[in-house]
This record gives C-alpha cells, sequence and structure tokens, in this order.
C-alpha cells in the first residue's frame, strides 16, 4: 500500500499548499482519500488518468470542494463513471456548484457509514463527532490505513485506529475552539496510544500553525513514529 499527501491544511490552503486529500493505491488500484482545495491538479500529477475510486469523509469544502473539478473532467472529458463513498450531505453540497448536469450522470454513490470492498481494500466507513456528519475511513487489504477526516474525541476512535499500520488524525490546533468537533495534536497522539496504531501522520493544521509544535505535542502522548502530513510526501506502508 502506498499513500502520497495531496493535502494538509484546513479551512483553506496555505501558499504552496493544498486541503486534505489523501491518495492511495495498492495493486495498480487507485483510490483517492477527501478532495479539499487544490487537490485536484496535485492527484492528476500523480494519477494522469484519474483515480479508481473516490472516498470523501464530509461535506465540508476544505474535505470536498475539487469533487466538483473531477466530475467536469469525468464529464466532460468522457471518462466514465466513478464509484464515490460517502456521508449524506456531500452530493448535495458539491451539487450546489454544477447547475447544468447532475452529478449522479457519473458517480454512483455508496453510502457511509457502512462496510465496502473497493478493490484490493476493505472500506469501512466508522461515523465521528463533528459540525456535519463526517465518516471516519479504514482501509484493509495487505496493510491497515485509517483517517478521522475531521472530528472530536470519540470512543469510536480507538476501534478505526486499532493496530493501524497508518493512522491519519485530523490535528486542527484551532485557537479559541471549544467545541469539542474538533481534535488537538495532543488529542491526536493519546487517541493514537489507545488505538494500538503502529505510526501517526498529523494533518488538517490550521493555516498559521506551527506544525514542529504539533509534532512535539503529539510526541508527549505517543511513543511511535509520527509525521507531520506535507503535500508531495510518500509513504509505503510495510
Amino acid at each position: 500500500m502506498r499513500l502520497t499527501v495531496l493535502g494538509s491544511c484546513g479551512a483553506y490552503p496555505e501558499p504552496g499548499r493544498a486541503c486534505s486529500g489523501f491518495a492511495v493505491e495498492e495493486s495498480g488500484f487507485r483510490v483517492v482519500l477527501d478532495l479539499g482545495y487544490g487537490t485536484l491538479p496535485r492527484l492528476l500529477e500523480l494519477w494522469p488518468e484519474g483515480p479508481d475510486a473516490v472516498v470523501i469523509t464530509h461535506e465540508h469544502p476544505d474535505h470536498c470542494a475539487d469533487l466538483h473539478g473531477l466530475f467536469r473532467m469525468q464529464h466532460y472529458g468522457r471518462r466514465g463513471r466513478l464509484p464515490l463513498y460517502c456521508p449524506p450531505g456531500v452530493l448535495g453540497t458539491v451539487q450546489g456548484l454544477e447547475p447544468d448536469v447532475p452529478l449522479d450522470e457519473v458517480f454512483d454513490v455508496f453510502e457511509l457509514p457502512g462496510s465496502w470492498d473497493v478493490g484490493p481494500f476493505r472500506l469501512t466507513g466508522v461515523d465521528l463527532p463533528h459540525f456535519v456528519p463526517n465518516a471516519g475511513v479504514r482501509l484493509e487489504s495487505s496493510r491497515v490505513l485509517a483517517y478521522t477526516g475531521d472530528t472530536g474525541p470519540s470512543p469510536a476512535l480507538s476501534a478505526l485506529g486499532g493496530d493501524a499500520d497508518l493512522f491519519i488524525v485530523e490535528a486542527t490546533d484551532r485557537p479559541g475552539d471549544t467545541s469539542g468537533l474538533l481534535m488537538t495534536s495532543a488529542a491526536a497522539g493519546a487517541w493514537a496510544r489507545q488505538a494500538g496504531a503502529r505510526r501517526l501522520m498529523l494533518t488538517h493544521f490550521w493555516p498559521g500553525n506551527d506544525r514542529f509544535a504539533a509534532v512535539a505535542a503529539a510526541r508527549a502522548e505517543f511513543t511511535g513514529e509520527i509525521f507531520a502530513a506535507s503535500e508531495g510526501d510518500v509513504y509505503a506502508l510495510g
């Protein structure tokens, strides 16, 4: 299993970066996890022909805005249909950007939470607390990759990241946030430890935050390897 970081920012992209997005490949099958602002050009540099399947954790635009660009590429470029795995609300939100063509002319939609066989992967979506419906994602094949999307603290995180080879956890550290629906870097480390994950990747950094400080805060809670997601980084799981 091979992971490439497409974007690592929350809310809006910093210069030279993009919002949430990850490209995962195994045995020639390509899955993209989230398509926030600025991720589609990076995805197409990696996979000019596009993905084989799309997973969107929730309907906030920093996670799904570039799904609209992918739709237009598939539709107007006559590239055919794509399976889309997402919670309710994602398709309606993105449809608001497209006045001419229904998105279901391109996407075959499979609802999350739920479990599906997707190429070589077993995909499981887990309900996690956020401002809108959000599905954490677990991909299992030769290795296990887990990704929270955006979330507040929840016991479901232990199962989502249980024994994962890589647990990608939102570490927004939004100044002044008291909602309980976003994660801090320290909490990300604590949940990765509780899940028994082997490695932790922090992502969804609030623009302007110090990423070295985020890693240090997580390291106080988690003794395994910790990475700060950065655009273009490639990881081979295993």
